[in-house]
């Protein structure tokens, strides 16, 4: 998940751990044009859950992607 600010990505982080899903705060990767350098990873059998709370919490993000071969790809929701 990218997001265009680091104040974004901390409290994404903060929401995830509250609901006890485990993320891992990594650098944005090159591929991925956002205006934070922070981006979170999380397992994918969490996809529904994380798209709820950033839905409901309002979480400003630039989007969700996972990676296809050699390249990123925005997850369309």
């Amino acid at each position: 998940m990218a997001f265009d600010s680091t104040q974004q990505a901390l409290r994404a982080e903060m929401l995830l751990e509250y609901a006890d899903i485990e993320n891992d705060m990594c650098p944005t990767p090159k591929d991925i044009t956002a205006g934070c350098a922070l981006s979170l990873e999380f397992p994918e059998e969490a996809l529904e859950e994380v798209k709820l709370i950033v839905l409901e919490e309002r979480v400003e993000i630039r989007g969700i992607y996972f990676k296809k071969k050699d390249r990123y790809v925005n997850i369309e929701w």
